[in-house]
């Protein structure tokens, strides 16, 4: 084992520089796990083949390399590395920055101008991005974790180019815990099922892969190997990456919804973990189950909204972690639940309708005359009261004299809703044969 990892342990001489630090790549392509921009046949191994770059914007989570690839960048095409980070940087700071750049490009070089968190700028700070892009003064390449679409103005976006860092799968990991193993001249004291645990807890993060692992080389004892359970007890698991202000936020809530709808229990029950794994609000959880329930399921199944309400009161009575159970069963109970959207399609073509003809007065046999006045006007005239009519149904119609009868509601034929289906026909069967 020794002799496998020798090559490399020169890197060991450096106390102090963290192994993430130290294991840097010094060329594209040894990035990892970004090979649909640094491969052979990458984007920007193209671009930097065409010889020119452009500004370019590089959205990603962290840990996926895009500082890395922008001094690798910056170091292929020989142009001077200017690195800034919107959270310390202001207008003075930027003004610098643009002057020194304005200085090398009149002695012949060009700047790259890494601007990390990019989105944390105001649209006016990214407005003053636009005259030296424009110019050739820098090329510009930030780095966000927010979807740039949402956080950077058109201007700016409409400059430069997106390119996408993914989060690092489990082969890239494995292959960076792989260098490590060389660069320390040692293999990490865990079996395999550990290794594996080890890989997970990265949750897609290069950095923090090369940190876990050097706090298992310091936790370890002598001879010592970790198995699962006590790599998790020295390490002290890492939470999963995931900022309730961000996309992770909005990705997990929409793929926990659209799991449920589409019914498949074991799905929603693992996106409804990595959310409470996270430390997301389970009170949020709970309203959005009982969204579910009402948007989703609707009279399909009348008993989900009361589940779901009842899973969310049981949480906020019981607590963590025993009231997560709740969330759990309502979770798997609204998406093995038959599904229908007709309550919500019909409330949201009645609202078009309501803003349509809201000035329409109802009419004058449904409404109450509480005054001479009104019953001189007819108020109430010809009202047929339901309970006393056959089958305690008059077929009268409540819609405005202007708009006639409507339609929203279309309940389907499945779960409850297909009992609501045949009162709703036998209903209209008694309302054309009244008249009503």
């Amino acid at each position: 084992m020794a002799d496998l990892f020798e090559p490399e342990r020169a890197d060991r001489a450096q106390p102090g520089r963290p192994l993430a630090d130290r294991l840097r790549p010094k060329s594209l392509g040894e990035v990892v796990g970004q090979e649909h921009l640094t491969g052979d046949d990458g984007a920007l191994t193209r671009l930097i083949r065409s010889g020119s770059l452009g500004s370019m914007i590089f959205w990603g989570p962290p840990g996926t390399g895009k500082t890395t690839v922008a001094r690798l960048l910056a170091g292929e095409t020989g142009l001077a590395f200017e690195q800034i980070s919107a959270i310390f940087s202001g207008v003075a700071d930027l003004k610098k920055v643009f002057e020194a750049a304005r200085l090398r490009r009149a002695n012949g070089r060009q700047t790259l101008l890494f601007v990390d968190e990019i989105h944390r700028f105001n649209r006016a700070q990214q407005d003053s991005f636009l005259p030296v892009m424009e110019d050739g003064t820098v090329v510009l390449v930030g780095a966000t974790t927010e979807n740039p679409s949402f956080e950077l103005n058109a201007a700016l976006l409409s400059r430069a180019r997106v390119m996408v860092f993914h989060t690092l799968d489990a082969d890239s990991l494995a292959r960076l815990l792989e260098r490590a193993e060389k660069a320390e001249g040692r293999a990490l004291p865990v079996d395999e099922e550990a290794r594996a645990v080890l890989v997970r807890m990265a949750d897609g993060d290069g950095r923090a892969s090369l940190t876990l692992a050097e706090e298992v080389w310091r936790a370890a004892k002598p001879g010592e190997i970790f198995d699962a359970e006590g790599l998790q007890r020295v390490v002290q698991r890492r939470a999963p990456i995931y900022d309730k202000s961000q996309d992770g936020h909005y990705n997990l809530i929409s793929a926990l919804h659209k799991s449920v709808r589409g019914s498949d229990p074991d799905a929603a029950l693992y996106y409804l973990a990595r959310m409470l794994d996270a430390g997301e609000d389970p009170l949020f959880l709970g309203r959005r189950l009982v969204r579910m329930a009402s948007e989703d399921i609707g009279l399909a199944d009348p008993q989900a909204l009361v589940i779901a309400n009842a899973a969310k009161d049981a949480y906020d009575f019981l607590g963590s972690p025993e009231g997560e159970l709740a969330l759990a069963e309502a979770c798997v109970y609204l998406a093995t639940a038959p599904k229908s959207n007709a309550v919500y399609t019909a409330f949201k073509a009645a609202t078009r309708a309501a803003k349509e003809h809201g000035s329409l007065l109802p009419p004058k046999t449904i409404l109450n005359a509480p005054t001479k006045l009104m019953k001189t006007e007819d108020y109430g005239a010809g009202y047929r009261y339901d309970h006393d009519e056959p089958d305690a149904f008059s077929g009268q119609d409540y819609f405005p004299e202007e708009m006639g009868r409507q339609s929203f509601y279309d309940p389907p034929d499945r779960g409850f809703e297909r009992e609501i289906r045949k009162r709703l026909d036998y209903w209209s069967r008694l309302r054309r044969e009244r008249g009503g």
